[in-house]
């Protein structure tokens, strides 16, 4: 926007006629906001004797037509309306001063434009299979019949008007009402003279009459919370990744090591941005050894306390740590450590807030219309209509662009099990069954196919992963066999069991033996990751080494030997921060991990030390071991040894890789050491001897150090070890075998 050319002639004198006069039905409703196409009444358009001008200047002193270098003044109509007819054959290229009481601007007339949405978005909108929704709806910045300027676009079918407001107006609508483009439900404007920085939010009146201001739903970038402005942005990184890019799916995620670490972004290291995160946790992560980092929900959510699972911005990462390009930054940093990136994602639900998603238009839209099916019943949230084409649409579109435009590795959706079952958490009455009669919600079980689908074949590389926790049939089955489509599976199952087993004091576990063995009956029903997760170590249910039984020794021990046990297991595996050196306080969203704990003061740090490097180990080993990750769901690629010495707590099996190559694993999860213990590991594997690669009980770890330096040969398949207390060992043949 331009002060005013004091080089432009005085004005002539406004000409009116009829013509300039508004029908009072249109001048109400276009002042009240509820005019479906204020295109038709504002700028310029010819009629009888001229050329018709007219704007919408509320708080303006005098508006003037700007024609090459003659200045025509508009009548004022009240109410900041402002209108002429100029004896004009055809429209010409024209601007508008607008002179307020303190300074005049010439500024371009968003009301000569045409639509900056084409026919093409519009249809896909319709159809709900706009792929990059992004680039159709929210704010752009953009370059307009050769003017520079952004377009605003949102979709609210219900709305009788909706108009853009921001700090450019003082958050009052009123100069810039959108037009409807038709049946797709979708308002426009392009606004000229907007750029990048600009906080904006849409005035929507309801067909009920109500006014209100509502944030962007497909803001890229928000303003810092408690603030709920959308911000105008367009990116401008130059990512580095292209090489990880190009190789990322070269190996299936079910034939290829992974291993996660899960994050808290904000608390893992309180205080620091996404810039200054890139420098620090990719190589943190990198050196522990894990192939990926999971991050807890970085989409725009207002409260920190939620953790990010009340999302009110699906399209901006979370502002508190920098800006989108800063995200950007973040994981191009951990592609070029080497380091895949899974995001959490949460489309089963939404928070009430009445600036964001909620009664968005005035009525229900993003949310079922029946009250019963919109209100989660746990978490005081909307579910989403997902029987909507937009609705799904929108939630199909936001999986692409996380994984499009920010170059994330997998997405690691949210409570999956709400969105399947009608009936979940809501008792008889509460809820209707489906046309068949049932409890699956099968619109959430299309949505869920048609994400997964649209994302695998968009996105070479990426995983999907279901935190999912009852037994629906075809998790990680293709979709083209019936299944949802994901590649993972979170093993909930095999969590709760294995961690009450190691909750019980050693004496009592013989009578829980069958927590540790059973997930086996069911391994290779899905594709699994073994989640030790944020989940469990919040609200009371203590740190993982703070569940386990005994003293401070017995309690490490413990934890030890339950990670050395879920490494070996079939299934690929995630650890919450923080465990990875034995902290005993729950995790704190407000101060993060116990860091404290290793500092070389501290007079137990070698303790937590310990557990680090053991971690260290274990993923140093199983990257350099096949066995344990090329072969995760083929059942051909395990074998039991002791799966019923229930009395001795101890379990056994051995993990083959492609080529049959084997690695023993043996637990023993008894206080005591066992001499001479007895293992039939059998003559098929044609192994002269077994060397000790792993044992939890090593003293650098900080166990007892009962370990074994001496190859063990096998006689008829029968092999005698002595088994370290509450300690898992490793065992591959000797000598070694080249990969």
């Amino acid at each position: 926007m331009a002060l005013r050319d004091t080089s432009l002639p005085e004005p002539s004198g406004p000409a009116r006629t009829a013509a300039t006069d508004l029908d009072p039905a249109d001048r109400g409703r276009l002042l009240a906001g509820a005019h479906h196409d204020p295109h038709a009444l504002l700028g310029a358009r010819p009629v009888p004797g001229g050329v018709l001008f007219r704007a919408l200047r509320p708080f303006a002193r005098a508006v003037s037509v700007v024609v090459g270098r003659k200045r025509h003044p508009l009548a004022s109509d009240g109410d900041g309306l402002f209108s002429a007819v100029l004896p004009l054959k055809k429209i010409p290229g024209y601007k508008l001063a607008v002179a307020y009481e303190d300074a005049e601007y010439v500024v371009e007339d968003p009301y000569r434009f045409l639509p900056a949405l084409g026919e093409f978005d519009l249809h896909l909108i319709r159809e709900g299979r706009h792929e990059q929704l992004w680039q159709a709806l929210g704010a752009h910045p953009m370059t307009h019949e050769g003017v520079a300027g952004t377009r605003f676009t949102v979709w609210a079918p219900n709305a009788q008007g909706v108009r853009v407001a921001g700090d450019f107006t003082f958050w009052d609508g009123t100069q810039f009402p959108m037009r409807s483009l038709g049946a797709s439900g979708v308002w426009e404007l392009f606004l000229p003279g907007v750029g990048e920085g600009t906080r904006y939010k849409f005035e929507i009146t309801s067909r009920h009459g109500h006014r209100f201001l509502k944030a962007d739903p497909m803001a890229r970038c928000t303003e810092v919370p408690p603030d709920t402005a959308s911000i105008v942005t367009s990116s401008q990184y130059a990512w580095g990744d292209a090489e990880w890019m190009a190789h990322r799916g070269d190996v299936p995620v079910h034939q290829a090591p992974f291993s996660v670490y899960e994050v808290h972004l904000p608390s893992w290291r309180p205080g620091l941005t996404y810039r200054q995160l890139a420098e620090e946790l990719p190589a943190y992560v990198k050196d522990l050894g894990f192939t990926h980092v999971e991050l807890m929900p970085v989409a725009g959510h207002p409260f920190s306390g939620s953790w990010g699972y009340q999302v009110t911005s699906y399209y901006a990462p979370m502002p508190r740590l920098g800006t989108p390009d800063d995200f950007r930054y973040f994981v191009d940093a951990c592609h070029r450590a080497g380091i895949g990136v899974i995001m959490d994602w949460v489309p089963a639900h939404f928070p009430k807030d009445d600036w964001a998603l909620a009664r968005f238009d005035g009525d229900p839209l993003y949310e079922p219309g029946d009250d019963r099916r919109a209100e989660h019943p746990d978490w005081g949230t909307y579910e989403f209509d997902y029987a909507r084409t937009e609705v799904r649409n929108f939630l199909v579109a936001n999986a692409v662009y996380w994984c499009e435009e920010f170059h994330i590795d997998g997405l690691r959706v949210d409570a999956v099990a709400s969105m399947l079952y009608l009936d979940y958490s809501r008792d008889s009455g509460q809820w209707t069954p489906n046309i068949f009669g049932g409890n699956e919600d099968l619109a959430a079980k299309a949505f869920l196919q048609e994400m997964n689908a649209t994302v695998y074949r968009r996105c070479p590389g990426i995983v999907t992963i279901a935190e999912e926790s009852t037994a629906w049939e075809g998790v990680t089955r293709p979709t083209d066999g019936g299944g949802l489509g994901f590649g993972l599976k979170w093993n909930m199952g095999w969590m709760h069991d294995s961690l009450q087993y190691m909750s019980k004091e050693p004496v009592h576990r013989k009578y829980h033996h069958h927590e540790m063995t059973f997930s086996m009956v069911y391994a290779y029903s899905e594709s699994y990751v073994l989640p030790i997760s944020h989940d469990e170590v919040v609200h009371g249910k203590q740190a993982l080494v703070s569940k386990m039984p005994g003293d401070w020794w017995q309690r490490r021990a413990n934890h030890r030997a339950y990670l050395g046990f879920m490494w070996a297991h079939p299934g690929k595996q995630l650890l919450f921060m923080g465990q990875e050196f034995a902290q005993g306080g729950e995790w704190n969203v407000e101060h993060g991990p116990e860091w404290w704990l290793m500092d070389p003061g501290y007079v137990a740090a070698g303790d937590h030390r310990g557990v680090q490097e053991l971690v260290r180990d274990l993923n140093t080993l199983y990257l350099g071991t096949p066995a344990l990750w090329q072969r995760d769901t083929d059942p051909g690629g395990f074998r039991w040894v002791a799966c019923d010495a229930a009395d001795d707590n101890v379990f056994a099996f051995v993990r083959y890789d492609a080529q049959g190559g084997p690695l023993l694993a043996v637990s023993n999860f008894s206080p005591v050491v066992r001499h001479d213990y007895v293992l039939h590991v059998g003559d098929g594997d044609d192994v002269t001897a077994w060397q000790e690669v792993l044992n939890t009980d090593a003293a650098k770890y900080g166990g007892g150090d009962v370990t074994l330096s001496d190859p063990v040969k096998p006689e008829d398949g029968t092999i005698r070890l002595t088994l370290p207390p509450l300690a898992t060992v490793w065992m591959s043949p000797y000598p070694p075998r080249s990969i």
